[in-house]
């Protein structure tokens, strides 16, 4: 799969990307689909700590603090030196140091295998759950519309 496929998952191309689906991944269904760690080194055990969550008016008005969120990051180093980071909601330690780990073995050769066998299914799953939601919400929409009757 290349970059310029049609039906390619973009957003797995950079290291920006495969980290958003990384940290959006069930953390069971990535435990399953990467079930064997490599060697590793911790260099930021997996700690939980929180972070502020900011919105903004519309949506594009005046930024506000809309609360703290928990999180948990993970920096680790493989064998071979690369470093990988991960940042998830909630506490699971585990969940941050596969994700870190993913994030590592993107940056060696094993990249191809690592994007085929973890990344690809975790955004064809997601991009499935969001058109099930966009069913849903559209099995109920209501359209309205009005009669014009002929008294201008």
């Amino acid at each position: 799969m290349t970059k310029t496929d049609p039906g390619s998952a973009p957003e797995i191309f950079d290291r920006q990307g495969w980290m958003g689906v990384l940290a959006k991944a069930a953390p069971a269904r990535l435990a399953a689909l990467f079930p064997d760690e490599p060697a590793h080194a911790m260099l930021r055990a997996p700690e939980v700590g929180a972070v502020m969550v900011r919105g903004h008016a519309g949506g594009t008005g005046a930024p506000f603090n809309l609360g703290e969120m928990t999180v948990t990051r993970c920096t680790l180093r493989l064998a071979g030196g690369q470093v990988g980071h991960a940042m998830v909601a909630g506490r699971d330690r585990v969940h941050a140091r596969r994700a870190a780990l993913v994030d590592a073995l993107m940056q060696t050769d094993r990249a191809g295998a690592i994007r085929a066998a973890v990344l690809e299914p975790l955004v064809a799953e997601a991009a499935a759950a969001r058109a099930t939601r966009a069913a849903k919400a559209a099995a109920t929409r209501v359209e309205f519309f009005t009669l014009v009757r002929g008294e201008d």
